[in-house]
């Protein structure tokens, strides 16, 4: 008998919760006021899920990105979200000077990010000689708030093959004091045995062994991934492995998402990423298949219960021959 269990710990973590009852609860006070005029603009997907996109975007929330807010003239009195992800200062400066009343709702955890990386810059600009490198995705909305702190100078490095390439044509020196945070939303392990490499190749181009070079502190790894992720991984893993299927649920443009879901792929190879029911085949499952159901910090549990109780009445007419076939049975 086929059954589904949705993952406990998926869904929407803490910042992205945060950004989206700030949103509706404005929403409501102007809804409830007759206020049709009183409208919020959101820089950015609020989050990367375009279920829970629309079901925002239906209750009034206006979603606008980096151009639409460099062609405004004048938004006096206009309110102006930040998400969760977080903004450079630039963006600060420019709702500032265009009349924004700004909502910000960047995760505290990012917030923290951006100012340990922000101490980090001016301490090295002061000593005259250093560099940052951040771990993440190139252009993803948190990455480009947090090179925001570096007036743009930080190396961003989204895995090993890039960083050994960034130190073969001189953008990352291995005789510099060096300094590397992380996204908050990869993978600890992934982001582990890139500092261990880069670790690897200062030690050998300085001529010291791994514990004499620790001692020079020439590099500063920062453990920066946020709390709530990474025992996300580690959980995970386990879910997929005590499945015989699943089913990840989240936005395809979700970075986060695409993380999990991999993580989840290498755990069970009967892994399969959908955005909403729509996307679900029959054909995917089995009569005694044990389902799981997850998702990114940016999937929504309603989705979640949605898409297991579609997968349930998929599968509650099972043809007679699967039944057989179930039951070491053959024609």
């Amino acid at each position: 008998m086929l059954t589904v269990d949705i993952d406990s710990n998926s869904g929407f973590c803490a910042g992205v919760i945060r950004a989206i009852s700030t949103a509706e609860e404005f929403l409501k006070r102007a809804h409830d006021a007759g206020d049709e005029s009183k409208r919020l603009y959101s820089l950015g997907a609020i989050v990367h899920n375009d279920a829970e996109l629309s079901r925002l975007i239906n209750q009034g929330l206006v979603t606008i990105d980096k151009e639409d807010l460099g062609e405004m003239v004048n938004a006096q009195g206009e309110y102006l979200l930040i998400r969760a992800h977080g903004e450079p200062p630039q963006t600060y400066m420019t709702a500032e000077r265009l009349g924004f009343n700004v909502i910000d709702c960047t995760c505290p955890v990012v917030l923290k990010l951006q100012k340990r990386i922000k101490e980090a810059y001016a301490y090295q600009k002061e000593a005259g000689r250093g560099q940052i490198i951040i771990f993440g995705k190139i252009g993803h909305a948190e990455v480009l708030g947090l090179m925001g702190q570096t007036d743009g100078t930080a190396t961003v490095i989204e895995n090993i093959a890039m960083l050994e390439d960034a130190v073969q044509n001189g953008q990352i020196k291995l005789d510099v004091p060096t300094e590397i945070f992380s996204q908050t939303t990869k993978s600890p392990a992934e982001y582990s045995r890139l500092c261990s490499r880069l670790e690897e190749m200062m030690a050998e181009y300085n001529e010291l062994s791994i514990e004499r070079f620790r001692g020079r502190r020439l590099l500063v790894i920062h453990e920066t991934i946020c709390a709530q992720v990474a025992t996300r991984h580690e959980r995970l893993s386990r879910f997929a492995l005590e499945h015989d299927i699943i089913i990840f649920v989240s936005g395809k443009a979700s970075s986060n998402g695409k993380v999990l879901c991999d993580l989840c792929k290498s755990m069970n190879i009967r892994t399969y990423h959908i955005d909403s029911v729509s996307e679900i085949k029959r054909e995917w499952f089995r009569a005694d298949d044990k389902v799981g159901v997850c998702g990114a910090t940016s999937t929504p549990k309603w989705l979640l219960e949605e898409v297991a109780e579609y997968i349930l009445d998929l599968n509650k007419y099972v043809p007679a021959w699967e039944e057989k076939f179930a039951d070491g049975e053959k024609e």
